[in-house]
């Protein structure tokens, strides 16, 4: 299988178009984990294409390949189990997650928001306030690191601040709400790792 040079492949065909209207495949996501053989000698453990994939149910073309979680922290550097694990939102206490996240252009899109985040696992959703702002606004007790792989992204925060991020840019979310917005006429693609967190003070007030 050929990967391009962030280790996916694109489905065929990727017109944006029809890969929200006929459910396309995702892109599919090359994942490499190292390990240690028992003499200590560092090796490669799996070297596949993920298969933990969710197509977000509600939000046709969107969709979530879980590709590693740890459930304590430190976190256990002697598994060689798979330790990928069925797509839920957020990490568990201690625990970390690292996913590819896809996004498809919004125009034209009709998003069911309650079922999306239903099929997703998640307790953070987004209230009445919230979804005034945008439908997908939410937020995790976490610390989430989010590199734009390609596409472009604009990210919402609740004060009314737009940020357009294009392939590179870096996010550090502080378990603020945000939301996802394609405007692009292209699925945007991310990497995300999710690192468990304590509440804000500020909202632990509230």
């Amino acid at each position: 299988m050929l990967y391009d040079s962030a280790g996916l492949t694109a489905p065929t065909p990727h017109n944006s178009t029809e890969r929200a209207s006929a459910s396309m495949p995702l892109h599919k996501v090359r994942r490499i984990v190292t390990g240690h053989m028992p003499d200590g000698e560092t090796t490669v453990i799996f070297d596949n294409t993920a298969t933990e994939v969710l197509e977000v149910a509600g939000w046709p073309g969107a969709g979530v390949t879980e590709l590693w979680s740890t459930d304590e922290c430190p976190a256990d550097l002697d598994q060689t189990h798979d330790r990928v694990r069925p797509m839920r939102h957020d990490p568990t206490p201690q625990g970390s997650l690292f996913r590819v996240v896809e996004i498809p252009p919004e125009t034209g899109l009709a998003v069911d928001t309650d079922a999306a985040f239903e099929a997703m696992g998640t307790a953070h959703r987004p209230d009445a306030a919230a979804k005034s702002r945008h439908a997908s606004m939410h937020r995790t007790d976490s610390v989430d690191y989010i590199v734009v792989i390609f596409g472009q992204m604009t990210m919402l925060m609740t004060d009314g601040t737009e940020v357009l991020l294009t392939p590179g840019d870096c996010v550090v979310q502080q378990g603020t709400t945000h939301a996802w917005v394609n405007r692009g006429s292209e699925p945007c693609v991310i990497a995300a790792v999710l690192i468990d967190g304590r509440r804000p003070a500020v909202l632990a007030q509230t």
